[in-house]
């Protein structure tokens, strides 16, 4: 996690304020329940409450520092907190914590950080979906040719294209929706999980202050699978970012040049080369996507735990569930801007789509003549022989296009009306069904 790649919201929730807060929100609530249930005086309660509360309202860099003193002579970091805590709530201080194990406190708050950083995904993919359908809407006609293999194919839609991106972040959305229901888990159990010191009505309690539910078994730990699920999520995620930053390095290519980033004034691409425009922000997500999916496997090594807990995970979170969360919510957000400011450009797409001489309409044309009468063996003979020779003729003095060769093949002369080769030849006809397509993507109410 560097500044260069963070935003302030979602680098706040990794802050050791922020899970100092957290901590004591969680031994706070403990604390109410227990006295609701009788474990200790409702008074105690009531004192840890609000002098916790006026303490952790006001930490800050000092109080961080005299915790971290602690801990360098406790080498605990749970008893540093409550040591540092107990300086301000006084003699009650002594209820704190009470049939409470350090992993109750650490991975509800880590749920708890999980959730709030989930929140701000969820409306970082709104603003991409929010951005790829109005593009898409915009050039829902726009004729731009299909690749395979990098190589022209059919005839298709830019917006077709964009709203292919837009149905697989909603389907993101919905993973994202899914994993942060998973992890929103809380373990107020004790040691080993068995609340043999604590009520299992305080970790209810607990849990639903939080927004949490209660983890159904923690074995002291709340068991990865559940963390190994959400970075996996995420993991997918920042795939479907590189999958569309790619596709606009693609097209922002020198030969290519049918859509680029927006340059600004004032911008400069290269040191040594003035003229220069380059993909700096798809360049970008590309590398950022790598740094978030490198989390997945780690989190899936955590899984595997010694007995009832271990702490090999520990460390291996301290590290991917800010940087995870925090470089895809910075991607994420660079994701939507680019989009909403991509330049694109209808005319370039179609002088590339009409750049090999009508062959890429080869697929309608061998359609045309099977309805004519003529076997799909010989037709598809046919066809290649006449797109292999405009393929070679393509720039060469006197080369003929697709349409011109076919018309001077015997075999097609006379057996096809020259109206049916054209009609196969229009690029238009394949918008055909692009309406159909966006009504399943985006409602009915995308047909206009």
């Amino acid at each position: 996690m560097i500044p260069r790649y963070s935003r302030p919201q979602m680098a706040d929730i990794w802050s050791q304020e922020n899970k100092y807060r957290i901590w004591f929100e969680i031994e706070a609530l403990a604390c109410e329940a227990m006295a609701g249930v009788g474990a200790i005086p409702a008074q105690a309660a009531v004192t840890i409450r609000t002098r916790g509360d006026a303490k952790l309202a006001l930490i800050g860099p000092a109080d961080v520092e005299r915790i971290d003193a602690i801990e360098r002579e406790t080498r605990h970091d749970v008893i540093a907190f409550l040591t540092w805590l107990a300086e301000a709530i006084g003699p009650e201080s002594r209820f704190v914590h009470q049939g409470l194990t350090s992993s109750d406190v650490l991975d509800t708050c880590l749920a708890v950080q999980l959730t709030q950083a989930a929140d701000l995904l969820l409306a970082d993919i709104d603003a991409v979906l929010a951005a790829l359908k109005t593009r898409a809407m915009e050039h829902k006609h726009t004729l731009t040719i299909g690749r395979s293999h990098g190589i022209h194919a059919e005839p298709t839609s830019f917006g077709l294209k964009l709203a292919g991106h837009h149905a697989e972040f909603a389907r993101n959305k919905t993973r994202l929706l899914a994993a942060r229901a998973e992890i929103a888990t809380c373990a107020i159990s004790g040691a080993v999980g068995t609340f043999a010191h604590v009520d299992p009505r305080v970790e209810a309690y607990v849990a639903e202050e939080l927004g949490l539910v209660a983890e159904p078994v923690s074995t002291q730990v709340i068991p990865r699978d559940r963390h190994a699920a959400y970075f996996a999520t995420l993991g997918v995620i920042a795939a479907g970012v590189e999958r569309l930053a790619t596709e606009v390095r693609h097209l922002q290519r020198s030969e290519v040049r049918e859509a680029e980033e927006f340059f600004h004034a004032g911008q400069k691409g290269s040191s040594a080369m003035p003229h220069k425009r380059n993909p700096v922000l798809s360049e970008n997500l590309c590398g950022l996507a790598r740094l978030v999916r490198a989390a997945v496997v780690p989190a899936l090594e955590n899984v595997t735990l010694w007995h009832e807990r271990d702490i090999s995970h520990s460390s291996v979170e301290r590290g991917i569930g800010p940087d995870a969360t925090v470089t895809l919510d910075f991607a994420l957000h660079r994701l939507a801007g680019m989009m909403e400011k991509l330049t694109i450009y209808p005319e370039r797409m179609r002088e590339n789509l009409e750049s090999l001489g009508g062959v890429v309409h080869s697929g309608e044309v061998l359609l045309a003549l099977t309805r004519a009468g003529i076997s799909r063996e010989a037709a598809y003979a046919i066809v290649q022989r006449n797109a292999m020779a405009t393929w070679e003729q393509l720039g060469g003095a006197g080369g003929r296009d697709f349409r011109a060769n076919l018309l001077a093949d015997p075999e097609v002369a006379g057996r096809i009306p020259t109206e049916a080769i054209d009609a196969a030849m229009r690029a238009e006809a394949h918008l055909a069904q692009v309406d159909a397509i966006f009504a399943r993507v985006f409602g009915p109410s995308a047909i206009v």
